[in-house]
């Protein structure tokens, strides 16, 4: 079955600025807990999910899991939110290694950057966006919430 992207803002390029707005748009369009948000590098896509983060309630400082492959953030409710980051892994098996199966099963919410390197380990259902650069101050944003 085809996938079906949506476009926020009626396809119209997004001002940065209206960015948070996007990301709470983006909570209401799905009640799926694992995310892929795929972008080119420099994209927004770190910048999405903090925001995500924030709009579901963390209040702590967040910061790129580029290094430790995965943060953990807690929200103002106690809920458990994981933010991955695969960019530096060479095989899915150092996902493996770290536990992502066990993650993206605990029934909280994965945003993951970079996920087409553990690919095969994704969950069928799941909920993409993808976020491209439009101008350095716009950006493109689409959805599927694919099944």
């Amino acid at each position: 079955m085809p996938e079906l992207w949506k476009s926020v803002n009626k396809g119209e390029p997004v001002e940065l600025s209206r960015l948070p707005v996007v990301a709470n748009e983006l909570l209401q369009a799905t009640h799926k807990k694992v995310w892929r948000v795929d972008g080119e590098m420099g994209a927004g896509k770190t910048t999405l999910i903090k925001l995500l983060c924030e709009a579901l309630g963390v209040r702590e400082i967040m910061s790129s899991p580029t290094f430790s492959i995965v943060n953990e953030y807690t929200t103002a409710n106690s809920q458990t939110i994981y933010h991955f980051d695969f960019y530096r892994l060479k095989k899915e098996t150092e996902a493996m290694d770290i536990g992502v199966e066990e993650y993206l099963d605990s029934g909280n919410y994965c945003f993951l950057e970079w996920s087409e390197k553990i690919s095969s380990l994704l969950p069928e259902v799941i909920f993409n966006v993808r976020i491209r650069e439009h101008t350095p101050a716009t950006r493109l944003i689409e959805y599927s919430d694919h099944e």
